[in-house]
């Protein structure tokens, strides 16, 4: 697994956890409730600057880990501007590139355990109705570690394939991929099998 906070130290790694996490909900509540193109684009446009601000390794890190979207934002475009809804499809991705972005922000300037104690805060009070809170914490940890992991991996895929031939690898490395994400699932399994699995973790 590897660290999703940015090595370059910035100011809002100092922000508490839990104001990060609240403008990025009501950040995602803004943007999903308007359609109008002008102010995803700036809003866009204002998250761009926010990578910038740190200097360039911080944006150069935060576009790599951005750049899985890419497929999602090519058929998207695609498909309305096949049913000439282009500024509909553009808000879409406008939309959805500044939601991603501005979460990635946010994990990129803060440690996991700041996000997780966050979320053990809110959670706490449905333990009294059974919730086991430590494995509700470990699934979003592992989520959120994992994905990085994957998109690393596929980059691999991807470079092996081109190394070999002369076409796009596309399509061809889904189901490697989903091989790696099954082993890498396998494994995670047997450590937390090995530590007494998510029931137990709750007793200690």
């Amino acid at each position: 697994m590897i660290s999703l906070t940015s090595p370059v130290r910035t100011r809002a790694h100092d922000m508490p956890a839990a104001l990060k996490l609240g403008l990025l909900f009501l950040a995602t509540v803004i943007l999903a409730s308007t359609s109008n193109l002008w102010f995803h684009g700036a809003v866009f446009l204002a998250t761009v600057i926010l990578y910038l601000l740190p200097g360039w390794l911080f944006f150069s890190v935060g576009l790599r880990r951005l750049f899985i979207l890419w497929p999602f934002v090519v058929v998207v475009l695609a498909w309305h501007i096949w049913s000439g809804a282009t500024t509909a499809g553009l808000v879409i991705v406008l939309r959805m590139m500044s939601a991603v972005a501005l979460a990635n922000l946010v994990t990129m300037t803060t440690r996991l355990s700041d996000m997780m104690a966050v979320v053990h805060r809110l959670t706490a009070p449905f333990a009294r109705f059974g919730l086991n809170l430590r494995a509700l914490e470990i699934c979003i940890a592992l989520v959120i570690r994992m994905i990085p992991v994957l998109a690393q991996k596929g980059q691999l895929l991807s470079q092996s394939w081109r190394a070999r031939s002369t076409r796009k690898p596309r399509w061809r490395i889904v189901l490697p991929l989903a091989l790696c994400a099954l082993e890498d699932a396998d494994h995670v399994a047997e450590a937390l099998r090995a530590r007494g699995g998510l029931i137990d973790l709750q007793e200690r």
